[in-house]
């Protein structure tokens, strides 16, 4: 058997550098087990760039002015139940609160029934986040009778910020109502109500 001469040995040294490098790149196909074939593709793809929408600061600008569209959503739709719950309210309800208010100016003190009166805190989740009271009125004596009641709401330091009054008319001997006497004050700073005139008449 003769020796290949050098040149021809360069020959057969590039022949299999190149079969080499043709088996890398070439992929072949492979049994999948089920008497068919399967093959995949390693050429990676490009990002798709369109999607980009600018850089790390654009971005961080698009989350704020999401989270102030959300912000602004939930405010307009907590005026709205607020809203909601004062037209709730009756027009003969109003009419009534507004000789309440009559009533009791001239009246000194607390007036004579503020032993009839009570006061209970309606949930705010039920006032559209309005601070509201409910205002029980008994008629605890023996004869029909109208009330006047006023209710004032107090800072924390004992400063009245908002009167509001409510009333019942006619009531009949041992009859209860619950007119609601609400703030329009905002819900901070935070406000007390207090009963602070009751009158019979």
């Amino acid at each position: 058997m003769s020796t290949p001469s050098p040149h021809g040995r360069s020959r057969i040294a590039a022949l299999a550098v190149a079969l080499a490098a043709a088996s890398t790149l070439t992929l072949t196909a492979c049994d999948d087990g089920s008497g068919g074939s399967s093959s995949s593709s390693v050429t990676p793809s490009a990002p798709d760039t369109a999607s980009f929408s600018g850089n790390a600061a654009s971005a961080l600008e698009s989350v704020k002015a999401s989270v102030r569209a959300q912000a602004s959503e939930r405010a307009a739709s907590a005026s709205a139940a607020a809203s909601s719950f004062e037209a709730s309210v009756s027009a003969e309800t109003e009419r009534a609160n507004k000789a309440a208010r009559t009533e009791l100016a001239k009246v000194d003190g607390q007036g004579n029934a503020m032993s009839e009166v009570t006061m209970t805190g309606k949930p705010r989740s039920e006032t559209g986040g309005l601070l509201a009271v409910v205002v029980t009125i008994t008629n605890k004596t023996d004869k029909t009778a109208s009330y006047a009641v006023q209710v004032d709401f107090l800072d924390a330091s004992g400063k009245v910020v908002e009167t509001r009054y409510v009333g019942a008319e006619d009531l009949k001997p041992g009859e209860k109502v619950q007119p609601v006497a609400i703030s329009r004050k905002p819900a901070e700073p935070a406000l007390t109500p207090r009963l602070t005139k009751a009158q019979r008449y």
